[in-house]
């Protein structure tokens, strides 16, 4: 079975650049929900991601990206979630263009403010989603798995620990 080609292998194959995402989740009346934004180039679905920032941790940047392009800040777990590839096109004129493969390390964020005005406002859409729905919203498959698999405290009901007793 052939190889795969690889950077190493073949110079025109780059290698993946690092980029950092945040899952923006609260809990929803049915369950949790996941704040999705528009992309800039294509509007498709995605989550708010970039390029590392130097000197900030991953899950800084990512809490960085989620204001920046989603307008929400909360707490961000120092923890990954996972991780998805996808190609960021990258258009040098109107003829060409160039796909920069990236792999995001994903880190939830839960939202605890939502601000109608931040620097993309602009720029991008957002909406919630249930999980469920996200993740047939979004293209990347990897992304698409961590949606559907992603399961978060959600805080109890508020009548949860009562006795039955009369």
């Amino acid at each position: 079975m052939p190889k795969s080609p690889t950077p190493a292998s073949n110079p025109a194959v780059e290698a993946p650049k690092s980029q950092y995402g945040a899952l923006c989740w609260r809990a929803g009346k049915n369950g949790a929900e996941v704040l999705l934004i528009s992309s800039r180039e294509t509007g498709r679905w995605v989550i708010p991601k970039g390029w590392p920032m130097k000197g900030r941790s991953a899950a800084e940047s990512a809490e960085i990206e989620a204001w920046e392009e989603a307008g929400v800040k909360g707490a961000i777990a120092k923890a990954k979630l996972g991780q998805f590839t996808y190609h960021k096109i990258f258009k040098r004129d109107t003829v060409q263009e160039h796909a920069q493969p990236c792999l995001v390390e994903v880190y939830p964020l839960e939202v605890t403010q939502i601000s109608p005005e931040f620097p993309e406002h602009r720029q991008r859409r957002r909406k919630w989603f249930a999980l469920e729905a996200a993740a047939r919203k979004v293209a990347e498959v990897e992304l698409k798995a961590l949606l559907a698999g992603f399961s978060p405290p959600l805080p109890m009901p508020p009548n949860a620990n009562q006795d039955c007793a009369p």
